[in-house]
């Protein structure tokens, strides 16, 4: 969920230093700075369940994941982003200078806001791309039981999976651990078309 700012163009830097100081978080995209909002309850529940499982099942190997907290710098599309869950594995490689930015991760999750989900299939997957050691994207519906993953394989095709139910697992191949879907939504409540309506 983004909410554009005023269509003033930003350095890079510039912008580094407005986030260091801001109230809230904001992306960059190749000169404008656009304002994220604040996420539903399933959507921060989704994503503190997939991060806890990883952060558990990683502990003492050679990958460690992190949260929407931690800046994703894309250099090739001049991008600053800050997506759900990341994984890196071995060394932090970081911006030049900073330790709140880092270009490196192997995995990445998107938990899917009803606003932003065809960007995060489309745009910003192209975006991610271009990232050499990015190998795995995994899309997550707050809607229902309902998970979307590539996979890039060792001829740099990326291979689609989805995984529809509450009793399936979800592998995440890059860091050789699975998750049930059960587990993935767990404390999850999904709205009714009453409900949505009301709101």
């Amino acid at each position: 969920m983004l909410v554009k700012t005023k269509p003033n163009f930003h350095t890079a830097d510039e912008y580094r230093q407005l986030e260091e100081a801001a109230e809230f978080r904001n992306e960059y995209r190749d000169g404008e700075i656009v304002q994220m909002t604040g996420g539903t309850i399933n959507h921060s529940q989704i994503i503190g369940n997939i991060y806890a499982f990883l952060k558990s099942a990683l502990r003492g190997k050679n990958a460690r994941p992190f949260m929407s907290d931690l800046r994703l710098w894309i250099p090739q599309y001049r991008r600053g982003t800050y997506p759900d869950v990341m994984v890196v594995e071995g060394e932090l490689v970081c911006t030049e200078g900073r330790k709140d930015e880092i270009l490196n991760p192997i995995l990445i999750v998107e938990v899917l806001s009803k606003s932003t989900k065809n960007f995060d299939r489309e745009d910003k997957f192209r975006f991610y791309r271009s990232i050499p050691e990015f190998r795995e994207y995994v899309l997550v519906s707050q809607q229902e039981f309902f998970i979307q993953q590539y996979i890039k394989n060792e001829s740099n095709q990326w291979l689609f999976q989805e995984y529809n139910g509450e009793s399936a697992t979800v592998s995440f191949t890059s860091v050789g651990v699975q998750m049930l879907v059960s587990d993935i939504y767990e404390l999850v409540v999904f709205e009714t078309e009453e409900t949505e309506v009301q709101e």
